[in-house]
């Protein structure tokens, strides 16, 4: 190869290259406006419901932490967790996982193994740090 047709394949190759940056760049834009659209319903995600337990003294992660795990724990307890509204047919009744809406409600997922649902809670903290849960609204599934 003479250096004309060195010089002409490298800049194929950067032409190509930019080409495949523009459309990654492209790419990763389309991402990030998928994942502030998912993360819209969030507390983490939220300035509002942020600032409201930093008002109080709390770092929203910490609480949503607290949170999580303190209904996690009650998977532990004898029987079914308490929180779910429904008894266990081929099993205990345990929460598989949470999501933070914003400073007050959590949705979560429960199964006995065979049958499953959803339930929508209301979580309060309280001045002892105490975590208060109550069910809003639940439904459950067939196996």
């Amino acid at each position: 190869m003479n250096e004309k047709q060195i010089y002409e394949s490298q800049e194929n190759d950067i032409a190509l290259l930019k080409k495949k940056v523009s459309a990654y760049e492209k790419k990763n834009d389309s991402l990030v406006q998928r994942l502030q659209q998912v993360n819209y319903f969030s507390l983490l995600g939220n300035d509002n419901a942020m600032t409201y337990y930093e008002n109080m003294g709390f770092e929203a992660a910490e609480v949503e932490n607290r949170v999580r795990e303190h209904i996690y724990d009650l998977n532990g307890e004898k029987g079914n967790n308490p929180i779910v509204p429904y008894d266990g047919i081929e099993g205990r009744m345990k929460i598989n996982k949470v999501k933070f809406l914003n400073h007050r409600w959590v949705v979560a997922d429960f199964t006995d193994g065979t049958y499953w649902g959803e339930m929508v809670l209301e979580y309060y903290i309280n001045e002892d740090k105490s975590i208060d849960l109550n069910v809003i609204g639940s439904l459950l599934y067939g196996g």
